[in-house]
């Protein structure tokens, strides 16, 4: 019988909370789904997109990710490697004035997610476009990795990415 691996039950936890806000709630509008295994390197990805349903704006994006090692460590019951994967969040917005929306975004995640998070924004626009318009791939990171153990914290963690939209549209 398939036994389901951390990951796998961790994107259903995630699947189940995101999808009712898009379709009981209506708060959010899922855009894009992605769940890939890539052969190549035998890791497993998944993200779910979404937006508030009425600030288009700015997208939210929830990564969930386990490599070849987690699996593996998971699989072959590995007791020095407890069974987990990588949880990452991204928002993507366009922006004008680099110096000072880069800087106001970075004091809003700080508010929201406290100093515990790594953040990252990387900019990029389409060369020609007058005037430029940024787009900004804003990535909060967490400095460990995430297990069953935590699936009760995914409504909070949910919770925190609708008041980041909010707040950053």
């Amino acid at each position: 019988m398939f036994d389901p691996t951390v990951f796998d039950n961790l994107k259903v936890a995630i699947e189940n909370q995101i999808y009712d806000l898009d379709n009981l709630t209506g708060q959010i509008l899922v855009t894009n789904r992605i769940d890939r295994m890539e052969l190549s390197v035998m890791s497993r990805f998944f993200a779910l997109q979404f937006t508030l349903t009425e600030r288009k704006e700015v997208t939210a994006e929830i990564r969930l990710e386990a490599s070849l090692k987690d699996l593996a460590a998971e699989i072959l019951e590995q007791s020095s490697e407890p069974p987990a994967c990588t949880l990452s969040l991204r928002f993507h917005k366009q922006i004008d004035d680099v110096a000072k929306q880069c800087k106001e975004i970075e004091e809003i995640i700080q508010k929201i997610w406290q100093p515990e998070v790594s953040l990252k924004q990387t900019l990029s626009f389409s060369y020609g476009q007058n005037p430029v318009v940024y787009e900004n791939t804003i990535e909060v990171g967490f400095n460990r990795k995430i297990s069953e153990e935590q699936m009760g914290d995914i409504p909070e963690l949910i919770d925190h990415m609708l008041l980041t939209l909010n707040e950053l549209a």
